[in-house]
């Protein structure tokens, strides 16, 4: 029995060998099989995750970034101790044990399927986890499971626990476009990662795994769960104790960022940035390398003038009365108490303006529903469109509001009636000395139309052309005071062709004028004398000095503007006239560096000598004189106490309306049309359509730079440009062509 029981274990033993080695063989040749087809871990070496490109303003600020994934790369040592802990206590408590796969933890998972406790998840370890971002995909197949377990092992071979932690850290994704912890800490707190409280970095770590659907914008209860979640364990794994952890548990979640990424200050600006380090480095480099652009661009300067672009051309729509709405939901046989709009994706604010849905028209009051909000338009919201409540508006329709005081409580606004403008403008502001861009706005709206006007729409120019002939006049020996008639006249301009018989806007004539006066009150007739005088060939190299490269044909009808150019070139060649006849070229982008700080490029200022000193104050001069006296005289006052110059430009149909103006330190120039060409308006003028925009802009600059201190700026005068009282007032001439000198 003994012997027989002896060859039975043997038996058995000898059928456990051969079961044992069977199993060992067939883990062997899985493990050949699936060996060769791994990548190469030592890629990782040279591992560097995309992150976000960005465009800085001369600040320091971001004005914009691109990217794919949105990412900033921190180091080991830049996350806080709270935060590994946190997630190593949410996601992998062995982490810092295990050599890349923890057996018992897949064993205790399967056994918990096994028995129903447990669906899905829970024994990938953080290498494991980050071995499938890095190399394979998400697919539950017993294939993916074996090469993640390899490949994790493979990597805790040749990394730290410190490296594949940060790697895991700057990896992973946390809802909402964040990717890596550093981008989750500004996505939910508005705060470096350095920076995030115990019971932050709980709610981090605890989110994880679920991230969009227990965000705390997207769920807050389950972000409250997750957090605690993070918590409990911490408290299991002894990194934290008990009643710190309670006390966090009774506060609430408070969120600071923004679940969306803020549009940018300057939209058209920051694309044609982009178009530059495209063409210089490659859409994948501009999405995932985290170049870094530095510009000159103004923060406080672009917004201005995106406040002043936007309120101008909304004034000028209002002139031409309100637009009845075109879209009614129910009309559409929609519900209005549940229909949703894009817009409505966030939380407005008071200033915003948004689309609404008309809730009620009864008693002259107006009720409207943004999202989950309510509100009411009064009278006065409405009052200047002119017209009765009920001619406005029935119920369901889509409006435009400009949301007023809010009561978050009711979950209440006020509101004005507004609406969104057909009219479209640009505006860019030039630094003098430099050439540095400060502010771009290339039209109302980028969502709307992403073609920038300030660079790209080549428009005409009507009478901003006309300094360019009073330089060339200036250079060749005429004089502030030198008389020009303004009395009709004819120019036969070819065989076959009527007689070209100019006229001022006013279809006045005053006779003999100064060229001054000329110029100050934008006098067609003297101009196209003096250009006749001078002929267009000597008058259009003069453009072309000062950065004009559009086309510009040689007629006379050119001398008030019959030519086209764009927003950014004329700015340009103004800005020479203040800055002793220098022009810098437009600089969008000063310099374009690596993630790592290695210079890529660097560009210098590039000035051209357009103009002689003397010429180019002489103009200053005469440019102070049409904001002193002349169709600038809306600015007067504040050229009182504020050096300034410029010119307004209106053409003859009135299809395009244009202020230039400068101070000795930078130049603006506004520019207001329809993009199908199309009249303003009969009496329509660049001094009362863009030139108010303009000062819009001028103002909050004046008052900053007042406010900086120092000495007021002035022009710079030559020294071969003496001051003369004539009977015509104190007057600038270059020496020599004084009055009794020639």
């Amino acid at each position: 029995m003994r012997r027989l029981s002896a060859r039975l274990v043997r038996s058995f033993g000898i059928i456990a060998l051969f079961l044992v080695a069977a199993l060992l063989g067939t883990a062997s040749g899985v493990l050949f099989a699936f060996v060769g087809d791994l990548p190469q871990i030592s890629a990782l070496d040279d591992y560097a995750p995309a992150t976000i490109t960005k465009v800085l303003g001369r600040d320091g600020s971001v004005v914009g970034e691109f990217a794919i994934e949105r990412r900033q790369v921190v180091t080991y040592d830049q996350i806080p101790v709270n935060l590994r802990n946190a997630i190593i206590s949410a996601e992998d408590a062995g982490f810092f044990k295990h050599g890349g796969v923890d057996v018992f933890r897949i064993f205790a998972t399967a056994a918990r399927r096994l028995v129903g406790v447990q669906r899905k998840g829970g024994a990938s370890t953080i290498t494991q986890q980050l071995t499938r971002k890095l190399f394979l995909t998400d697919d539950e197949t017993l294939e993916r499971k074996i090469k993640e377990a390899l490949l994790a092992m493979q990597i805790e071979k040749r990394y730290t626990k410190q490296e594949i932690f940060t790697m895991y850290c700057n990896k992973m994704y946390w809802g909402h476009g964040a990717y890596g912890v550093e981008a989750a800490s500004q996505l939910y707190f508005s705060k470096h990662v350095g920076d995030l409280t115990l019971g932050e970095a709980a709610m981090i770590a605890g989110i994880h795994q679920g991230n969009v659907r227990e965000s705390p914008y997207v769920n807050m209860k389950a972000a409250v769960t997750r957090r605690n979640y993070a918590l409990d364990r911490m408290v299991a794994n002894g990194y934290i104790k008990k009643p710190e952890a309670e006390d966090i548990k009774k506060q609430p979640i408070v969120v600071h960022g923004e679940p969306n990424q803020s549009p940018s200050i300057a939209p058209y600006f920051v694309e044609t940035v982009r178009q530059h380090l495209e063409d210089q480095y490659g859409s994948k480099a501009v999405y995932e390398n985290g170049l870094i652009a530095k510009t000159g661009l103004d923060p406080q300067m672009q917004r201005w003038a995106n406040a002043a672009l936007d309120a101008g051309l909304r004034r000028i729509d209002r002139l031409k009365g309100y637009r009845k709405p075109t879209q009614n939901v129910l009309a559409e046989n929609h519900p209005i108490d549940s229909y949703k709009l894009p817009q409505w994706s966030r939380e407005p604010n008071e200033g915003e303006r948004a689309p609404a849905i008309v809730t009620e028209n009864k008693g002259g009051v107006l009720r409207v529903r943004v999202g989950r909000w309510h509100g009411t338009i009064e009278r006065t919201g409405y009052s200047w469109t002119n017209k009765k409540a009920e001619d406005l508006a029935k119920v369901g329709d889509i409006v435009q509001v400009k949301i007023g005081k809010m009561t978050a409580k009711e979950l209440m606004f006020s509101a004005d009636l507004d609406q969104t403008p057909l009219i479209e403008g640009a505006v860019i502001a030039i630094d003098n000395h430099t050439g540095q861009v400060l502010a771009m706005v290339g039209g109302l709206s980028y969502e709307r139309s992403q073609f920038n006007r300030a660079i790209q729409a080549q428009r005409q120019v009507g009478s901003l052309f006309k300094p360019f002939v009073y330089t060339a006049a200036i250079d060749r020996g005429y004089t502030t005071v030198t008389p020009l008639l303004d009395e009709p006249v004819s120019f036969n301009v070819g065989p076959n062709q009527p007689l070209y018989e100019p006229k001022n806007f006013d279809r006045k004539f005053e006779g003999e004028i100064t060229l001054r006066r000329g110029l100050e009150d934008s006098r067609n007739v003297p101009t196209i004398r003096l250009m006749d005088a001078l002929r267009p060939e000597q008058v259009i190299p003069y453009a072309r000095a000062l950065g004009i490269t559009t086309p510009i044909p040689p007629y006379l009808s050119t001398a008030i503007g019959s030519a086209e150019g764009t927003l950014v070139e004329f700015t340009s060649a103004f800005s020479a006239f203040p800055n002793q006849g220098v022009r810098m070229a437009p600089l969008m982008v000063l310099d374009v560096s690596d993630r790592d700080g290695n210079v890529l490029e660097q560009h210098r200022i590039e000035p051209h000598e357009s103009l002689r000193a003397d010429t180019s104050y002489i103009m200053t001069n005469l440019l102070q004189g049409v904001i002193q006296h002349g169709t600038g005289i809306r600015a007067a006052p504040m050229a009182a106490d504020w050096p300034l110059g410029g010119k307004t430009g209106t053409t003859d149909d009135a299809t395009d309306a244009w202020f230039i103006g400068f101070d000795p330190g930078i130049t603006v120039g506004v520019w207001v049309g329809y993009d199908l060409k199309k009249s303003l308006g009969a009496n329509a003028q660049g001094a009362d359509i863009a030139l108010p925009i303009w000062m819009d802009i001028m103002k909050p600059y004046i008052a900053r730079r007042k406010s900086e201190g120092g000495d007021k700026p002035e022009f710079t005068r030559p020294n071969n440009v003496v001051m003369v009282m004539t009977d015509k007032g104190l007057e600038a001439f270059i020496a020599g062509t004084e009055p009794g000198k020639n």
